[in-house]
């Protein structure tokens, strides 16, 4: 080819978006001279279809039924970006952020008003809005969904990350606890769940548009390899998906007490939410006397089921251990430790019957301006709200996995269920069970619960352990291995969940290869950027 005619080819004018399954015509192309109001309309046309797009991919997330909208929102929001200028493809990620992450995250301006919820989107959105710089730059090379679904992920990955840590929540993996991808989760962890779900949108719109524009043979089978691709390997990965018991089963009890109210002041009685469990374990221990259920191996209270520390306030250790003794079986406490220096301690307590407690594990991943406040006197310009945490909590160091009557049970507290390495650490400390005790009193009756679940329902696919999610005030949830909840509470509603539950111990690929197949996509990403790149200096090189 002659230098002219790459330079052509590498300066096509890009066309106006339409619906991802083509690229519309612009009035000019068909011979038009567009009115103002048209060319106003054909100028705001990606904008309002990238929003569009936002707005699906939180639609297929729970408690909707909906995992199948995500493909297609990608598909979407690919025929946004395709051939846009950087800055064009950035501000039309960024408003793709805004479409998916405002109603998705709803929920943190529960109790606390608009501010924290607004720049917790705005701050994701700008993330979300590299994703979109990437997809456009990449959008014209060859393979373009590919490089396209690794760029997403390369951006989940920094959101894993930074800032403060990260903010897992709204990966695209977490939408498709009721997909056919899932089995992919047991492959290569959520990074290649959520690979596979982009490079199927983003191949839906390329076999679209080749099949509009490129109607070969060849074309049009590459294009629809990208769209096969990841159904069938998510078909052949099938089989690393089971609920067999390898280790024989136990039966575990999962305690949802409730609380006195919902919201940031759920806790102004600690005392009744410490009281509400301890009097529903003491009930259990009554209805397996009755016989009406069988009896536990170990039970799992929810985290901030007593935020009185036991260990310094002689009154809540004689509640919790008369409740544990009244089961007799191996207990696991959500508690709050306040020692005299330092920071608070948000901890699960092994309790046992005979000798009282006998093991910790603190939370690892403490979260940002919830449990910590970061940038504390900054923040309170915006919000007085920062100071309904007075004092910061700190974060453990060591994974945590109780031994509960000869089953190892690992602890991974709420929040820390969204990070890829606390969940895989703990199973790789020996874990048969993952426990993920939870609070979501605070954001009352809201989407959060039902997100958090199909979380939980994707770790246990993930890394094939039965998942046991108790919650203060709902949703508690068992999960088989294969991300089945065979039961479930109603939300603000004191119960117990009593199940036998396969224990397990084979480490599935995603368990031994951690964050390998993460590192290789966002290097396939770098790949792709730096193609890009060198196709530019050739081509500036090849200028006169």
């Amino acid at each position: 080819m002659s230098s002219s005619v790459t330079r052509a080819a590498e300066s096509e004018p890009s066309q106006p978006a339409g619906p991802a399954v083509a690229d519309p015509p612009s009035a000019a192309a068909e011979g038009a001279s567009p009115s103002a109001g048209k060319r106003w309309a054909l100028r705001l046309a990606r904008p309002a279809l990238a929003v569009l797009a936002g707005v699906l991919l939180y639609l297929s997330f729970p408690p909707r039924p909906l995992w199948w909208l995500a493909p297609f929102a990608l598909a979407l929001l690919a025929g946004c970006l395709r051939g846009r200028r950087a800055r064009a493809g950035f501000g039309l990620g960024f408003l793709f952020g805004l479409g998916y992450l405002l109603p998705l995250l709803v929920w943190t301006s529960e109790g606390v008003g608009p501010v924290p919820w607004l720049a917790l989107v705005t701050l994701e959105s700008l993330l979300i809005g590299l994703a979109g710089l990437g997809i456009a730059l990449v959008s014209r090379l060859p393979a373009a969904p590919v490089w396209s679904a690794a760029v997403w992920v390369a951006v989940e990955a920094l959101r894993a990350r930074a800032p403060f840590g990260g903010f897992s929540w709204g990966r695209l993996a977490y939408g498709q606890a009721d997909g056919i991808f899932v089995p992919l989760a047991a492959v290569g962890g959520t990074p290649l769940l959520s690979f596979a779900v982009a490079l199927c949108g983003f191949g839906l719109y390329g076999a679209a548009r080749i099949a509009r524009r490129q109607p070969t043979r060849t074309a049009a089978a590459l294009a629809a390899l990208t769209v096969v691709a990841p159904v069938g390997a998510a078909l052949a990965a099938r089989p690393l998906v089971s609920d067999a018991a390898e280790d024989g089963t136990a039966v575990a009890a999962v305690i949802q007490g409730n609380v006195p109210r919902a919201g940031f002041d759920f806790n102004a009685q600690r005392r009744q939410v410490l009281d509400n469990h301890a009097n529903r374990t003491i009930r259990l221990a009554e209805d397996v006397r009755a016989g009406r259920v069988p009896k536990p191996d170990f039970v799992v209270w929810p985290e901030n089921s007593s935020d009185i520390d036991p260990f310094t306030q002689p009154d809540a250790y004689t509640v919790i251990d008369n409740a544990v003794r009244a089961v007799g079986v191996p207990t696991a406490i959500g508690s709050v430790l306040a020692p005299e220096t330092g920071p608070l301690r948000n901890t699960m307590i092994l309790w046992d019957p005979a000798k009282g407690p006998v093991d910790t594990y603190d939370k690892r991943k403490i979260q940002p301006f919830g449990e910590r406040i970061p940038m504390r006197s900054f923040v309170r310009l915006f919000s007085s709200d920062v100071d309904r945490v007075r004092r910061d909590f700190g974060p453990g160091k060591e994974p945590g996995v109780f031994d509960m009557a000869g089953t190892g049970v690992g602890m991974v507290t709420c929040y820390e269920a969204a990070f890829d390495d606390a969940v895989r650490s703990t199973v790789r400390a020996g874990a048969q069970v993952i426990a993920v005790p939870s609070n979501n009193a605070t954001f009352g009756r809201t989407e959060m619960t039902y997100q958090q679940l199909a979380m939980d329902r994707i770790r246990a696919v993930e890394h094939s352990r039965s998942v046991l999610v108790p919650v203060t005030s709902g949703v508690s949830a068992v999960i088989r291995p294969d991300g089945t909840v065979v039961k479930q509470t109603k939300m603000f509603t004191a119960d117990a969940l009593v199940d036998e539950i396969p224990l397990r111990s084979t480490e599935t690929p995603a368990t031994r290869l951690g964050p390998l197949p993460e590192y290789a996509l966002v290097l396939v990403a770098a790949g792709g950027l730096v193609t890009l790149l060198a196709r530019r200096i050739r081509a500036r090189r090849r200028t006169p």
